[in-house]
């Protein structure tokens, strides 16, 4: 689980009552008041705290028989290799382009099976990666936008329970995963617009110009971590 705030507070929930024995919580930020509308698993008197030993006090309280490895600092392109290996599947909880563009490539250099999403203002998206089987999040944007390509998480705001619906979402998906249960949305973009309540699917597939999936790939492993590309300098460190 990287990023324990609005999305990882809803996932995390939900992993842990579907009876997930152990996960891995990823964050180094700390518990904000702006956060409390939106991120279940934070209250005022956590204000200042890490919160990933904020999570992992309160999910250890739902179930004390949890295992929960704490990871509280950020994820980079020099440890994401290292904190993830030792997990089954990945879930994105992060809240900004470059975090998930570095999760991405890292779980498809990593084989790791990666369920994506983000929120921000009335709308939200889903959907699971497997890797170099289904489509990618750079099969459908080959380069993270740059900061004024789009709206940040701090212009728009966030409905807090929409952010709640998409997490628990994710953490079902990451549950259907584990268990075999089927029915993932991979090569498919799921997308929920809060103002509406429509739920609209886009159907994907893998793009054979995809520069870390296709067979032409200009993304490799790099030696202090992985998804460097080969004409990029190495990304800066992300939330």
């Amino acid at each position: 689980m990287v990023g324990i705030g609005g999305l990882g507070s809803a996932a995390a929930i939900e992993l842990v009552v579907n009876g997930i024995d152990r996960i891995g919580l990823v964050d180094g930020d700390r518990v904000e008041l702006s956060n409390l509308h939106r991120q279940l698993l934070h209250g005022a008197a956590d204000i200042g705290r890490p919160k990933a030993e904020v999570a992992a006090q309160k999910l250890a309280a739902i179930r004390p028989s949890l295992q929960i490895d704490l990871h509280a600092e950020r994820l980079t392109t020099a440890n994401a290799e290292e904190i993830l290996r030792g997990y089954d599947c990945v879930i994105d909880a992060t809240d900004n382009a470059p975090a998930k563009f570095l999760l991405n490539d890292a779980c498809v250099l990593g084989a790791k099976p990666l369920v994506h999403a983000g929120v921000v203002g009335l709308r939200g998206q889903l959907m699971t990666i497997l890797p170099r089987q289904s489509a990618c999040l750079r099969c459908l944007f080959p380069e993270p936008p740059t900061e004024d390509e789009i709206t940040s998480c701090q212009q728009a705001g966030i409905l807090g329970p929409l952010a709640g619906m998409i997490g628990a979402l994710e953490g079902r998906e990451a549950v259907k995963y584990l268990s075999g249960a089927g029915g993932l949305a991979a090569d498919r973009l799921i997308t929920i617009d809060a103002r509406t309540l429509r739920m609209r699917e886009v159907p994907l597939r893998r793009s054979p110009r995809c520069p870390i999936c296709g067979p032409r790939a200009t993304i490799e492993a790099h030696p202090r971590g992985p998804a460097v590309p080969r004409r990029s300098p190495p990304s800066k460190e992300l939330s």
